[in-house]
C-alpha cells in the first residue's frame, strides 16, 4: 500500500482544497492529512475562523482523505513518515523547496494549486465586503 501526507490548516474550505486533496489521494492507496491545532496556530501566529476540531471533522468528511492527524509542530513531520508508513509527501507549489529535507524518508512532490482561489484571498475579500457593506443578512420575521 502506498501511503501519502500532507499538512495543513485547511480553514475556511474551498475547492483548492479540495482539489489538491483529490490529486495528492491519487498519488496513493491512502491519505492522510495532518491539520494543523489551534495552538499550533497560534504559535505561528495564524487567526482561524473555525477551530481545530471543526477543521478536522470536514476534512475527515472527505472520501479522498483516509486518516486525519493532528499537526501541533513543524517537527514532528519525520515521526509522521515513519509511524506512518508514508510513501509520498505532498504539499502544494507555493511550499516549493521547503521541505526537501524529508527526501531522505520518502517521495517529496509539489502540485500546483488551484489558481484563483486561497483562504488569504478569501478572508481578504470577506473583509472587504464587511466594510464596504456588501453583506446584507435578512433577519427572519423583518422585512
Amino acid at each position: 500500500m502506498k501511503r501519502v501526507i500532507t499538512y495543513g490548516t485547511f480553514d475556511l474550505f474551498h475547492i483548492g482544497h479540495l482539489n489538491l486533496l483529490e490529486r495528492l489521494r491519487k498519488l496513493g492507496d491512502h491519505l492522510t492529512v495532518a491539520v494543523s491545532t489551534d495552538e499550533f496556530n497560534m504559535r505561528k501566529e495564524k487567526i482561524c475562523s473555525m477551530p481545530f476540531a471543526d477543521r478536522a471533522r470536514i476534512v475527515s468528511a472527505l472520501r479522498c482523505v483516509d486518516a486525519v492527524i493532528p499537526e501541533e509542530t513543524w517537527e514532528q513531520k519525520v515521526d509522521d513518515i515513519r509511524t506512518h508508513g508514508i510513501a509520498i509527501f505532498g504539499m502544494g507549489h507555493d511550499w516549493s523547496g521547503r521541505f526537501d529535507f524529508l527526501e531522505e524518508h520518502c517521495q517529496v512532490v509539489y502540485l500546483p494549486r488551484t489558481e484563483g482561489i486561497s483562504t488569504t484571498s478569501l478572508k481578504e475579500q470577506i473583509g472587504e465586503k464587511a466594510i464596504n457593506g456588501g453583506f446584507r443578512v435578512k433577519l427572519a420575521g423583518s422585512s
